[in-house]
């Protein structure tokens, strides 16, 4: 069964592409160097208008999370851990999303995350899974 995907617009597509080169990306402000997301028009700091797509790294923190043991979709069989996770180079940058690639109960708040992609569709999804210890 296929997994849903986000519907791509102009304002958002190049944050659910950005992985098919394996990057995660974020609008930024060039005036004032605010990270903005969701994608705005213009900065809430600034005002400023001159907005660009740009890399970050990719590592993350987990600051929440939580077990779903509920069959809500049927491509998503349970347990699975859905998390929010702030982005490292802006902490205010946050993420909902499902840490991969261990067991649920291994995730802790606080541990240090990077992304990986799943590519649904015409997006390339950011998950997370543990950093290597």
């Amino acid at each position: 069964m296929e997994r849903p995907y986000p519907r791509l617009t102009p304002e958002n597509a190049f944050f659910w592409t950005s992985g098919s080169d394996g990057t995660l990306r974020f609008l930024r402000c060039a005036s004032c160097g605010h990270f903005l997301h969701p994608p705005l028009p213009r900065c809430p700091i600034c005002l400023g208008s001159k907005i660009a797509s740009v890399a970050v790294s990719g590592r993350a923190k987990v600051v929440a999370r939580t077990i779903n043991h509920h069959a809500w979709h049927a491509a998503f069989p349970p347990p699975y851990l859905i998390a929010l996770v702030e982005i490292a180079e802006a902490p205010y940058v946050r993420l909902t999303t499902r840490i991969i690639n261990c067991e649920p109960d291994e995730v802790e708040i606080g541990a240090p995350v990077r992304v990986v992609f799943e590519r649904q569709g015409p997006a390339w999804l950011p998950l997370f899974e543990l950093e290597p210890k």
